[in-house]
């Protein structure tokens, strides 16, 4: 008899993929938005795939919850009350517990020079609120977790 063939796996996982092998139930998130409408909608929809969710309002709560936390990834608003979101970006960065957590972005500012200034401040990536369904969002949540853990 033969050697039976073994299974190869494909080059690469899409992103749709590697979105689903990401179990929600294994990670925490801390969603850093001021508005209320928004937080909640996003807060809901993340909890309803099974992810922990810790929710901040402005700049100083987010660090303070980012460092006491331990979240697994970031989804962070830049107009905030306080301290903006930029510099909030900066802060984590400069910190060993929160300085490889991955952080996505998610902001009106869609300026160009605005995404280009999150990526260069060690944004994973920069998501434009009015160009993305809470569910697309979510999907990239998975896809960043997939590739970073």
């Amino acid at each position: 008899m033969g050697k039976e063939p073994e299974a190869v796996a494909p080059e690469s996982a899409t992103a749709k993929d590697a979105a689903t092998a990401v179990n929600p139930a294994d990670f925490r998130v801390l969603l850093v938005e001021d508005d209320s409408f928004l937080r909640d909608l996003i807060s809901q929809k993340m909890k309803k795939e099974g992810f922990t969710v810790i929710e901040a309002v402005d700049g100083e709560e987010s660090l303070k919850k980012a460092a006491a936390e331990n979240p697994h990834i970031i989804l962070l608003d830049l107009i905030l009350p306080g301290e903006d979101g930029f510099e909030v970006l900066r802060k984590l960065r400069a910190e060993p517990v929160t300085g490889k957590v991955p952080v996505i972005v998610l902001s009106n500012l869609g300026q160009k020079e605005d995404v280009e200034k999150g990526i260069r401040m060690g944004a994973t990536d920069y998501l434009v609120k009015a160009h993305n369904t809470p569910g697309e969002i979510i999907d990239k949540i998975k896809t960043i977790l997939a590739k970073s853990y």
